[in-house]
């Protein structure tokens, strides 16, 4: 429970405490938060969590801050004027919940300023508002640690360098999709986590949500139609949360899953935003991706999908973000509508042209396909080629199982 409040609570009070230090101080307003924090574990434990656990991490921060406030006053680089009147608007700080999605939202876009490195921008916003560690936002990104520190210490520094401003930028409508980019990266490490043997991390597919949300209520935005598509989609893919494990946390994959146990609620609300995303008449990646998502959701079962729509959505896709993964996931459409044996050569010509081999997912269904031509031998081989090329123990564990019933066969 407090790991997930801690996360919850992360990024809200580095938001809040900017707005009073200055984006240029940004990693200071991450140290005071880590300070409360670990304050919070101590006290906690020997005194027992308070009544107002959000009241307490709040006080505490804003007494640390007003003591770094008072120690850059003695330091001739601050201007005495500022640091008096962002110390008195501090005293009279009243946190709610407006406030805090007020200064939130402005974080997303000082993140994702024009004056950072598109890499920089999303681990900035992992890092500060979303309060994932350096290894996860490794993970995420396929990539090093040393990395994303390199990416931390140059988008801090750019932060620091260009002055940015703690605010809504003017061309905001420019700045938007890499927000929604990194949102939706918040959101899959969620629903398939790549550190943790968890099959989902409710908390960070929650956080997604929500930040999206901001987004959507905000006035200040008026062309929302991303917003909502993506909105869409997350409430889609989440509203399966239930399914997607077994009592022993195995993954049912969705053929097998009990569509009784899917969340109404939250596919009514995919429906809805779906809806308010189709009024705007703008095409996109998370429009097309919602919809796909949605027809999975109000099909009566995986057998009565409406599998012809789903392949021409997926070309659509593919016009407009032709990548090896698309093109993947198009071919199990493909396969249902054309047959295994078309799909099958649809992905050795993908391998061919690309480094798809690489990735597990993409043996894993050319098995699948062998398996239903009953082509037991080349659907072992790629099970195991699948199974060495993934390190997640639970991804290993359903390989392995699918690979003994193809032996059994």
């Amino acid at each position: 429970m407090t790991e997930h409040f801690f996360r919850n609570e992360y990024g809200k009070m580095v938001s809040v405490i900017t707005k009073y230090i200055g984006t240029e101080n940004v990693q200071t307003a991450e140290d005071i938060v880590q300070e409360t924090l670990l304050k919070a574990v101590d006290y906690w434990q020997h005194k027992g969590i308070p009544k107002n656990p959000q009241a307490w991490l709040y006080t505490t921060a804003k007494n640390l801050t007003l003591n770094v406030l008072k120690r850059k006053k003695y330091q001739t680089e601050f201007n005495d004027h500022t640091i008096e009147q962002s110390s008195e608007q501090l005293e009279n700080l009243q946190i709610s919940k407006e406030l805090i999605a007020d200064e939130q939202l402005k974080m997303m876009f000082v993140c994702c300023h024009s004056s950072i490195f598109e890499n920089s921008q999303i681990t900035l916003i992992l890092k500060i508002l979303c309060g994932f560690s350096i290894s996860e936002i490794a993970n995420a990104f396929f990539t090093s640690k040393e990395t994303i520190n390199k990416r931390l210490v140059r988008g801090r520094k750019q932060l620091r360098t260009n002055n940015v401003s703690f605010e809504i930028p003017k061309n905001l409508i420019e700045n938007l999709p890499i927000v929604l980019k990194t949102i939706f990266l918040l959101f899959n490490e969620g629903y398939s986590p790549t550190q943790k043997n968890e099959l989902i991390r409710y908390d960070l597919c929650l956080e997604a949500i929500r930040l999206t949300e901001i987004l959507a209520q905000s006035d200040i935005i008026t062309k929302k139609a991303d917003c909502y598509s993506l909105l869409a989609l997350m409430y889609f893919n989440a509203s399966r949360f239930d399914s997607r494990m077994n009592t022993t946390n195995s993954i049912i994959e969705m053929d097998k899953q009990d569509r009784k146990n899917w969340n109404q609620e939250l596919i009514n609300k995919g429906i809805q935003n779906l809806n308010q995303a189709t009024k705007q008449k703008q095409i996109s990646i998370y429009l097309i991706l919602a919809t796909i998502s949605a027809n999975h959701c109000i099909a009566p079962s995986f057998e009565e999908t409406d599998w012809e729509e789903i392949l021409s959505l997926y070309d659509s896709l593919i016009e407009l973000q032709d990548t090896p993964i698309s093109r993947l996931n198009r071919s199990v459409a493909l396969s249902k509508v054309k047959g295994n044996t078309e799909a099958i050569s649809e992905l050795k010509h993908l391998e061919k042209i690309t480094q798809i081999d690489k990735n597990h997912l993409f043996h894993s269904t050319l098995a699948e396909l062998y398996k239903l031509e009953n082509e037991t031998e080349k659907a072992k081989s790629s099970y195991k080629k699948a199974i060495s090329l993934t390190n997640n123990k639970r991804d290993i564990k359903m390989l392995q199982k699918k690979l003994i019933e193809v032996v059994l066969i």
